[in-house]
């Protein structure tokens, strides 16, 4: 006889009904960790998990009940929440009515024209649904349907429906060029790349220029980090993958003198503003950390100088243009800042559900407030000004692409986002990482994610508005965590990082959509999928357009380092990534020490230090059995009779160009010698994440200015590009 699993003490629930209900939500109940051992969620955590998305499942009754309900959830709908379709399938659609009853299906298409669904021949057996015989008729979508955001409606008799149809393409077409001929890159830490016109810290107009030189010398791309707006006012959080939203952008990153408005500043106010871009600029001569918040104030100071200018009738216009495409998602973000500077991040208006954007309270405030918000909406329209124009000049300087961003995985968790977008969002849980062999506790990265029934339900618009803002003066879109879009680590409130559980969602619609938009937008999409990843996750995202990520030291076959001609080709290569030290920090193992000395190892340094020191030398020796560098005994920094830190450097590029991915990105690191790590995973305040400015080999200071005439900048960057050549 077959004993029932007893259910946990703590719970009293059945385990197996508990994962029955967790799958029908998208729960996983174990996971695979980073040593490829399985491990169940435990129970308690399932249970919360479920709360976030609004099932309860905390007893025995409860749990049956919302079992129940998971099976007739979907027959109470007449239409589902939202439909993604790829251009040219084999798209059905259940539509639910009183068994018996006629209904009549129509599709009113994005340009105005209209589509009929056909009803297909497929008999589902009807069910009693509150009392109510219901019956399900299937209806086939046209095939020849346009790509594009379309509004599929129902009728029978006095029940009507409608939901959003989004027709998507099959692939991605935007990287085919780049497998015609191969490009390459440079990527930045745009806050950490300061110019002598800088306030401190890196600006859209060095961004221009940064795209300026590396144009004239064969790039074809700047990546640079997400550019997401932080807090309206200091102090902000450094980590630009923590962003306020994902949505809109970060004033810290104007050019003032670029502001046109500045021409007809009055003369005390000028020499005001005259006064305190001379104290920013004091700020680029901090080797050590960047200033944040003293070179945001700074700017905010000389900012509402200009904002009083009165403005050009054209540039009004302009101005009232772009508040009106952007719509209610910028008049919320703006009246957030508002808030955000009268309220402060911890008033409790901010937890209150019934405070929300369209709440009676937010429409008083929106009143008393305007002026503020109108100020904000400013300094938005600002930034797509001055982004625009750092595109058109990486375009003019010979870019294929131009500027591609970056697409942090949330925002925080006291962020515009979370309050704009509250009734797509999970309460109670954040998003992180199990543990890997980086961060063998795991992370929490204090981000709420995405309600995948509610974000359906909105059609997706959240998500479509977020890229088509972020891809609208760009060449092309790194998604960090691409994963995100396949599942989430949900880590319930109270728990600590390993104690989650994956949660699943729609992948087909939001790549889809991802695809859609950056189709439009003619840009190229890249996806961060590094970490424990299923093969057929990477295999789907080639077959529709979406790059890879290759990173060199990661690139292991289980017998040693993977020969460069094994790489992807739809793939983004390059030889680090910034939650790793600059190779020349990398080389000389500074990360096991860096890890080390903030309490992040989990075995003795020693067998740290000799795994790093045995992986090293088995790609040194790749190298230079490609006869990329001499055989040569020694350190690869250079110590101890061992060759130059720049030719091991130059050399791994090099070997890098002999893979068939379609681009390779040069970290700017690298190209002056830096050494310090920008980030480590698993850190808050123990290590100046994301605040270290771009410096040499010494530490010192290095500007856009400084690059023109380097040296070794040039070297990198021509050996790249003999690479390239070398193996086209």
């Amino acid at each position: 006889m077959n004993t029932p699993t007893p259910a946990p003490a703590s719970t009293h629930l059945d385990v197996a009904m508990l994962h029955e209900l967790a799958a029908a939500h998208g729960i996983g109940t174990s996971f695979s960790g980073w040593d490829q051992q399985q491990r169940d969620v435990d129970p308690e955590t399932l249970v919360k998990i479920l709360a976030a998305l609004g099932v309860p499942a905390d007893t025995q009754d409860r749990l049956e009940a919302a079992l129940a309900e998971a099976e007739l959830a979907p027959w109470r709908r007449m239409l589902p929440p939202a439909v993604v379709s790829r251009a040219g399938a084999d798209t059905l659609v259940p539509v639910h009515v009183r068994h018996g009853e006629h209904v009549r299906l129509w599709i009113e298409a994005e340009d105005g024209g209209k589509h009929h669904p056909v009803q297909r021949d497929i008999w589902v057996e009807p069910r009693i649904v509150d009392g109510v015989l219901t019956g399900r008729a299937t209806f086939g979508l046209p095939r020849d349907l346009p790509l594009g955001w379309h509004t599929l409606h129902a009728v029978s008799g006095d029940t009507r429906a409608r939901a959003t149809l989004v027709v998507v393409p099959q692939q991605l077409s935007t990287a085919q060029p780049l497998e015609r001929q191969r490009g390459w890159g440079l990527a930045a830490q745009l806050y950490s790349v300061r110019s002598k016109r800088s306030w401190g810290i890196g600006d859209f107009a060095d961004l221009a220029d940064l795209a300026a030189l590396g144009g004239g010398r064969g790039a074809d791309f700047v990546l640079v980090n997400p550019l997401h707006a932080a807090e309206p006012v200091p102090p902000v959080t450094p980590s630009p993958y923590s962003p306020s939203t994902r949505r809109f952008f970060n004033p810290l990153y104007l050019r003032i003198e670029a502001v046109p408005e500045l021409a007809y500043l009055k003369p005390k106010k000028r020499e005001r503003l005259a006064k305190l871009a001379k104290r920013a600029r004091r700020l680029n001569k901090n080797a050590d950390m960047l200033d944040r918040d003293s070179a945001y104030a700074a700017k905010l100071e000389a900012l509402e100088l200009l904002y009083e200018v009165r403005r050009s009738p054209a540039r009004q216009a302009a101005f009232e243009a772009f508040r009106a495409e952007q719509g209610s998602g910028l008049a919320d973000f703006a009246l957030w800042c508002a808030l955000r500077e009268e309220l402060g991040p911890e008033d409790p208006f901010w937890q209150d559900p019934a405070a929300g954007p369209g709440s009676a309270r937010a429409r008083e405030l929106r009143g008393r407030l305007d002026g503020r918000i109108g100020f904000h909406c400013w300094l938005q329209w600002l930034c797509d000004e001055q982004l625009e124009a750092a595109q058109r000049s990486a375009r003019a300087a010979g870019m294929r692409l131009g500027v591609v961003h970056d697409l942090a995985v949330g925002a925080d968790l006291a962020s515009a986002d979370a309050w704009t977008l509250r009734p797509v969002l999970a309460p109670g849980v954040s998003v992180g990482a199990p543990p890997d062999m980086y961060n063998q506790q795991g992370q929490n990265w204090s981000q709420p994610p995405w309600h995948p029934q509610r974000l359906a339900e909105a059609g997706y618009a959240p998500f479509r508005d977020m890229l088509s803002t972020v891809l609208r003066h760009a060449g092309g879109v790194r998604v960090d965590h691409v994963l995100g879009l396949f599942r989430l680590w949900w880590v319930p409130e109270g728990n600590t990082p390993d104690h989650g559980a994956y949660v699943y969602y729609d992948h087909d619609a939001l790549v889809g959509i991802l695809a859609l938009e950056a189709q439009r937008a003619g840009a190229i999409v890249v996806g961060e999928d590094l970490g424990t990843v299923e093969p057929w996750v990477r295999g789907y995202l080639a077959e529709r357009g979406i790059l890879g990520t290759s990173i060199l030291w990661f690139e292991n076959d289980g017998d040693g380092p993977l020969p460069p001609e094994r790489y992807r080709t739809l793939c983004l290569a390059s030889v680090n990534t910034h939650d790793l030290p600059p190779t020349a920090g990398y080389l000389a193992g500074e990360h096991v020490s860096l890890r080390q000395r903030l309490g992040l190892l989990n075995r003795a340094l020693e067998d740290e230090q000799a795994q790093h020191e045995e992986s090293l030398a088995a790609f040194l020796d790749l190298v230079r059995r490609r006869g990329l560098l001499p055989q040569e005994t020694g350190s690869a920094s250079g110590a101890d009779g061992g060759l130059p830190e720049q030719e091991v450097i130059e050399a791994l590029h090099r070997l890098l160009a002999q893979s068939p991915s379609v681009l390779l990105q040069v970290s700017l690191v690298d190209a002056v010698g830096e050494r310090r790590a920008q980030n480590q995973p698993g850190t808050r305040d123990e290590y100046p994440n994301w605040q270290v400015p771009l410096g040499d080999a010494a530490g010192r200071p290095v500007l856009l200015e400084d690059l023109a005439g380097d040296a070794r900048f040039d070297s990198l960057l021509a050996a790249v590009r003999d690479g390239l050549h070398q193996r086209s």
